[in-house]
């Protein structure tokens, strides 16, 4: 008997509500396809929350995410958030914190019917997600900038053994998944130390997955390369600011923010997530690409297989990544961001026709 499993949805702002309904669709629709066991439950978050409620994240609404088996978040407007005592929880990074939320997995591929995608890009950027430049990541206590003087400012990097080596081995596992090659890309030659501890600890991990290629990159070296040859990367580990901007890098090569899915995993909860923001200038037009959100739905459903051993759930999220293919091929079910003329509401119809049809013709 299939196990029941809930999702907590989590809306976020702006045009979050939208593409996190079209992700709970698609969603829903591989759910009657295979029989997952799947339950919704939709809480607000964000300045909806803030509105009603005084704050962002409220904590009830936060142990039901928790208490769920997967979490679906859609973009929040952290930065327009007021202070902390003042309700301006940052949703993502509370959860991400809190439930040590290590690794951020951010795939990216070309399309042939897509305009300005490069041709032979299909990469997974595994992100350390937990330290390195990131001042709200860095410290046990305070926050890791500080002005010292007027006119001086001084940011921390903090970089250890323990999360290079498990960002590490999320990566190669990740590798015999896909094309068994694992890129490790840092700037060992300046950030000595720092980046010398990464790359040594990736090393260690490396020689623990023999059947695993692997090779390694400076990070200037790899933007110029990535475009001019996409076709050497697949699998590709780096720190938490590098990952950052290399992945909106391969979700620009693959021909846009609105593409590219995204999920923050840990031992024991994954938190999915689209690979852009909450797009204010945009929300109630109907112009909002929902395909990020999809396959960050269908990455979540992947990772809920791996954990629970349900080949039902792998299956699920490889008929909501065709059912995006399949829609990205035509103009007229593919948004305007990327060269269509669909709405946002039709490009999210036609995805969910696509699994519900293809799965009752098998």
């Amino acid at each position: 008997m299939t196990s029941k499993l809930t999702i907590a949805v989590l809306p976020g702002d702006h045009i979050g509500p939208e593409i996190s309904q079209a992700a709970v669709r698609a969603m829903s629709a591989a759910n009657d396809v295979f029989q997952l066991g799947l339950t919704f439950e939709t809480h607000e978050v964000g300045h909806e929350s803030l509105r009603l409620h005084g704050t962002t994240l409220r904590d009830d609404v936060y142990q039901a995410a928790i208490a769920a088996d997967g979490i679906l978040l859609g973009p929040c407007d952290n930065g327009g958030y007021p202070a902390l005592a003042e309700g301006g929880i940052n949703v993502p990074g509370k959860f991400r914190h809190e439930l040590d939320l290590y690794a951020n997995l951010r795939p990216s591929k070309s399309h042939a019917s897509v305009p300005d995608s490069r041709a032979g890009l299909d990469v997974l950027v595994v992100r350390e997600n937990s330290e390195g430049f990131y001042p709200d990541r860095n410290m046990f206590q305070g926050y890791g900038e500080m002005m010292p003087v007027e006119g001086v400012a001084i940011s921390v990097r903090k970089i250890t053994a323990h999360a290079s080596n498990r960002i590490a081995h999320s990566a190669f596992q990740w590798a015999r998944r896909r094309r068994n090659l694992v890129t490790i890309v840092s700037k060992k030659h300046i950030f000595k130390m720092t980046d010398g501890l990464f790359y040594d600890e990736c090393m260690k991990v490396a020689a623990e997955y023999p059947d695993v290629t692997c090779n390694s990159m400076i990070v200037d070296a790899l933007n110029a390369d990535l475009y001019q040859r996409p076709e050497r990367y697949d699998v590709m580990v780096m720190t938490n600011l590098f990952g950052d901007v290399i992945s909106n890098l391969c979700s620009a090569l693959a021909g846009g923010l609105g593409l590219g899915g995204g999920v923050n995993a840990g031992e024991n909860h994954a938190m999915a997530n689209a690979s852009h923001g909450s797009a204010p200038d945009i929300v109630g037009q109907d112009k909002a690409n929902p395909i990020s959100m999809v396959r960050s739905g269908a990455m979540l459903l992947g990772w809920l297989g791996a954990r629970h051993g349900r080949s039902d759930l792998l299956q699920a999220e490889a008929a909501m990544e065709a059912a995006v293919n399949e829609v990205l091929s035509r103009a007229d079910t593919r948004t305007s961001d990327v060269g269509g003329t669909a709405s946002g509401s039709r490009s999210s119809q036609a995805i969910v026709d696509i699994i519900l049809r293809k799965g009752r013709a098998d």
